[in-house]
């Protein structure tokens, strides 16, 4: 028995017709029981909607309507989510705004995923820095939803991060802080950016022009051309009083008509992100016609000259200072430091002769001056606060004109008079308003005083005396257009109405600054 029994179970692995058979009708009813449970499976579903239509015919009107309003207010949460993290990402790019500051709330964000899906609410939709492309998984350097680090790396480049234990490579990282260098300095104007509230690119050309240069730039090259118009009427009297009471000899009114063209080139250049300096080369071209009576011994008669004369005007350079970046409860203040060279030709020596030999009341110099002739030196204290759409600005300055010495100062033919010149020191005050009306234009008005005391001079060993009818005080009032092209170009066009004699009548002009 112990021998059949070992051939037995020796035998039955090699020959089992049984156990074949039955591993053959397994394969063979699989397919037929996957197909069987197919209409199972479409039943349950169909089971499963008409319990679903009676679950929902069974709620009242009140239960759908909350549920409907659950939904809404979800997605209203999730539309704003998503209004934050655009917003930050724009100020990320535009380099607006502290590091981590208006980042979504967590508080809220953790609550609406609580419960995902819950009562037919759609589920809440990931980070939107998550979905961008190139975007840095949560967790790994960044500390808010655009990327932007809430710490900024340590100065020691190639270290490892102690919060995130990522060793640091030596080139650019992708997690860097924005206006940040591989080597952890700023660069030129980006750590004021974090400070100042966005504003929109017609603001900024606001700031540019009525304020200071911005900050943000490395370099601007400001094009501008100019026509100043001057209109000047006077009674001319060439005679003596007899009997205190008759004058005897001609009386003339005289006519001035002025055009000055000036077209400069002001180049800026950004030093760090506080302190900018800048140089003004203007060239000045000048046509004035002089009109006056008396030709051929009538008053009623009038002859009139011309003269014209173009040079260079006088350079002059300065150097800008911010001494508080705008905040939303401060405003931008930037002192300036300016000095003005006497490069272009001066006024004084330039000779007054008789045009025409028929009338000895026309006279005109023989050329006219481009420049004032003097150094002076201006110290500005400029303010400006942003409530947009809306620019506030204001500005106050004090020049300090230099004395000069002139070898002749006599516009006499054959008469010279060595003498010392000192222009009285001015002093001149404005303020205005912008209104950005879309982000690309704005429209400012602005009012500007300057006044200027009475000038003195002296001959040589002498003392100060005044020139009678020199003290001026010049009132304008200024109307301006900005355009902006792109981000590099922006077109500002002005007019200026003169409000008191010794003012322009009007300036009209447009500026074209190019920014790198």
């Amino acid at each position: 028995m112990r021998g059949r029994g070992t051939r037995g179970f020796q035998l039955a692995p090699a020959f089992d017709p049984g156990g074949r058979r039955m591993k053959m009708m397994s394969r063979t009813a699989a397919p037929h029981v996957a197909l069987a449970a197919i209409p199972a499976a479409v039943l349950l579903f169909a089971l499963s909607q008409c319990a679903q239509a009676q679950a929902l015919q069974s709620q009242s009107v009140e239960d759908r309507l909350n549920t409907l309003m659950r939904v809404v207010d979800e997605q209203q949460r999730q539309i704003q989510s998503l209004e934050r993290q655009v917003t930050n990402l724009e100020m990320a790019q535009r380099g607006r705004g502290m590091p981590g500051a208006g980042a979504p709330d967590a508080a809220s964000d953790a609550t609406v995923a609580e419960q995902p899906g819950a009562d037919g609410l759609p589920v809440p939709l990931p980070p939107l820095a998550q979905a961008l492309p190139g975007a840095t998984a949560p967790g790994a350097l960044t500390g808010t939803a655009t990327g932007v680090p809430v710490n900024p790396p340590s100065p020691d480049a190639g270290t490892t991060n102690g919060a995130t234990g990522t060793a640091a490579s030596s080139g650019p990282q992708q997690g860097a802080p924005v206006g940040v260098n591989p080597n952890g300095s700023p660069t030129v104007g980006e750590t004021q950016k974090s400070a100042e509230p966005s504003r929109t690119q017609a603001e900024e050309a606001v700031v540019q022009r009525e304020h200071a240069p911005l900050f943000d730039h490395k370099l601007t090259l400001d094009w501008g051309i100019s026509d100043s118009y001057y209109d000047r009427r006077q009674l001319q009297l060439s005679g003596f009083l007899a009997l205190d009471a008759i004058f005897l000899g001609n009386i003339n009114l005289g006519q001035t008509k002025s055009h000055q063209i000036t077209a400069d080139l002001d180049t800026r250049y950004g030093l760090t992100d506080r302190m900018s300096v800048d140089v003004d080369v203007p060239y000045v071209y000048r046509h004035s016609s002089f009109i006056v009576g008396g030709a051929g011994g009538s008053a009623s008669t009038l002859s009139d000259a011309s003269v014209n004369s173009s040079d260079i005007g006088d350079v002059n350079f300065g150097i800008y200072y911010q001494f508080l970046k705008e905040t939303n409860n401060m405003p931008d203040v930037v002192g300036s430091l300016r000095v003005k060279t006497p490069t272009g030709s001066s006024p004084f020596g330039i000779k007054v002769q008789q045009i025409t030999p028929d009338n000895t009341n026309l006279v005109a110099p023989s050329k006219l001056p481009t420049g004032t002739g003097f150094w002076n030196v201006t110290a500005g204290l400029s303010v400006l606060k942003t409530y947009d759409p809306v620019v506030l600005f204001g500005s106050l300055s004090y020049t300090y004109n230099i004395s000069r010495s002139f070898a002749d100062i006599s516009s006499v033919i054959g008469q010279t008079e060595p003498a010392e010149v000192k222009l009285g020191d001015i002093i001149q005050f404005g303020g205005g308003v912008a209104l950005a009306f879309s982000d690309k234009d704005s429209a400012s008005i602005s009012y500007t005083m300057a006044i200027e005391p009475q000038s003195k001079t002296k001959a040589p060993g002498g003392t100060w005396t005044g020139v009678p009818g020199s003290e001026t005080t010049a009132s304008v009032l200024n109307f301006g257009l900005n355009h902006v092209v792109n981000k590099h170009l922006t077109i500002n066009g002005a007019v200026s109405v003169g409000l008191t004699p010794d003012a322009p009548n009007f300036v009209v002009g447009v500026r074209f600054p190019y920014t790198f």
